[in-house]
């Protein structure tokens, strides 16, 4: 494996560590999703008391969204990420007043609908920001 002092002063840039942080705060994210989706599952089918654990997920890692959001937009991000980014704190809202709302047009039967979308949006934000911190990128990049 041949690297060039080029190579080696790239990899120690803030913006390589500043994308490196994100991209672990939104794996991070995604994987808070990942849970809140079991727990949800595992209350409704098996046991209730589950339903705690999936509230207070969301309470938990709520904040990350707008994080993500605000670090898209202060560092070099591509214009797709930095729309998914901002599509999560939007997602989470929506949530948020699908299920707290009470009005006649019952808004709740959006609730996981809503929440698959927010994990596809999650999921793509950590495909998406992979792609920029990948060693083939890199390469790309160079030529």
């Amino acid at each position: 494996m041949n690297t060039t002092s080029s190579e080696i002063d790239r990899d120690r840039t803030p913006t390589h560590w500043v994308q490196i942080g994100f991209y672990t705060i939104s794996i991070v994210f995604n994987l808070c999703l990942i849970a809140q989706l079991l727990t949800v599952g595992v209350a409704y089918f098996n046991d209730p008391t589950w339903w705690n654990i999936h509230v207070w997920l969301v309470r938990g890692y709520g904040g990350l969204s707008l994080i993500l959001w605000g670090w898209s937009s202060l560092a070099p991000f591509s214009r797709k990420i930095r729309h998914l980014a901002a599509t999560l704190p939007v997602l989470l809202g929506l949530q948020f007043v699908s299920i707290h709302l009470k009005m006649p047009l019952h808004l709740e039967v959006f609730h996981p609908l809503i929440g698959f979308s927010l994990l596809y949006v999650s999921s793509t934000l950590v495909h998406s920001t992979s792609r920029i911190l990948s060693p083939t990128n890199h390469q790309n990049e160079q030529a």
